[in-house]
């Protein structure tokens, strides 16, 4: 699991990456809501844990910021034991909440327990409608105005990588890492298949109403689709 700290407590994340990281998490680290923001649109984050007092954006702000365009589930971590804030976080789209100061095992238990109920939640209902489409990413389909579109494996990953983060811009190397799970990327094999999804899905692929290129960056899902 992608796991993002954000605390502008240095020793906390340095202390807390290393215990993630001893139990097999990838860690990213920010130290201000920005910084947050950037490592959410540019990686793979599966989960975040994040402080409530932050400069630049604060806890709730980012929460509720990531809420609006995001499912990632969230453990936010107070130095408050004001039932207030934790009502608030919760409220704002937190999925848990954890008091300063914390036990390392019981947040790694709660990590644990947060991710496997998203992965449930994931695998029996996860289905996603876009303007004429639908899909259903449990069971692996998509429709386009009510008539089934064929997709092969890959085709089928690469939409659903794009679709849980509208508007975000995956760069073809890290759809190859996602898709393909390689790090040596084959920009040219990433392109084909794009322009392969784009043939069954666009009304014209020439002009795509859904997946749109930033020329020089990657691919995006249009969020104005959603």
């Amino acid at each position: 699991m992608n796991i993002l700290i954000v605390d502008d407590e240095k020793m906390i994340v340095k202390g807390l990456k290393h215990s993630l990281e001893q139990n097999g998490f990838k860690v990213y680290a920010a130290y201000d809501g920005r910084q947050a923001l950037e490592v959410i649109n540019s990686e793979n984050v599966e989960l975040i844990v994040l402080d409530l007092m932050l400069p630049e954006i604060d806890g709730m702000t980012l929460c509720k910021r990531i809420r609006q365009t995001m499912d990632i589930p969230i453990i936010m971590l107070t130095a408050k034991d004001d039932y207030i804030d934790k009502i608030l976080g919760l409220e704002f789209g937190a999925d848990d909440y954890v008091t300063k100061p914390f036990n390392t095992r019981e947040l790694i238990a709660r990590i644990n327990a947060v991710y496997r109920r998203y992965g449930t939640k994931r695998n029996n209902d996860e289905r996603v409608e876009a303007n004429d489409l639908k899909l259903n990413i449990s069971c692996r389909s998509l429709y386009k105005r009510d008539i089934e579109v064929p997709l092969t494996a890959k085709e089928f990953d690469l939409l659903c990588a794009l679709i849980r983060s509208p508007g975000r811009i995956f760069t073809r190397e890290k759809l190859f890492e996602i898709v393909w799970n390689e790090f040596i990327c084959d920009t040219r094999t990433v392109d084909v298949h794009i322009s392969n999804l784009r043939e069954k899905i666009e009304d014209d692929p020439s002009n795509p109403r859904y997946i749109r290129t930033k020329w020089g960056a990657g691919y995006y899902f249009r969020r104005e689709s959603l």
